[in-house]
């Protein structure tokens, strides 16, 4: 299963940016696709996600800002982010847990995708 993520890049406190990430390969089914992030010398976390039922979970900094969605006709997950903040730079990575053609369940990530917030 492959992961690819897009939609990062460098805004200005207070706009919008939406994240993409289409999975694909040997997918029976997708389950759980979350959003993490990663910012320089700190450790990963889970921003957002969504069960295979639509279901939503937000970390604290995300709510009232972030909204995760996902297209299963497109294996996609997206996350639009709100008032965005400098201290919402980070390196944004998908993942999804999925039951591969040959009945095997695991987590995949994404390559990761760069938000840039400046002041």
């Amino acid at each position: 299963v492959q992961l690819q993520a897009s939609g990062g890049g460098l805004v200005q406190a207070g706009e919008s940016l939406r994240l993409s990430c289409v999975a694909s390969g040997s997918i029976f089914r997708i389950e759980a696709m979350n959003w993490y992030r990663q910012a320089p010398g700190k450790q990963r976390e889970m921003v957002a996600g969504v069960t295979s039922s639509g279901s939503t979970i937000y970390a604290d900094s995300a709510k009232g800002r972030g909204t995760i969605s996902r297209d299963n006709a497109k294996n996609t997950v997206y996350l639009q982010m709100n008032s965005l903040k400098p201290e919402d730079t980070a390196v944004y990575y998908c993942n999804v847990r999925a039951m591969t053609t040959d009945w095997r369940i695991n987590d995949y990530w994404g390559q990761g995708t760069q938000v840039t917030v400046s002041r």
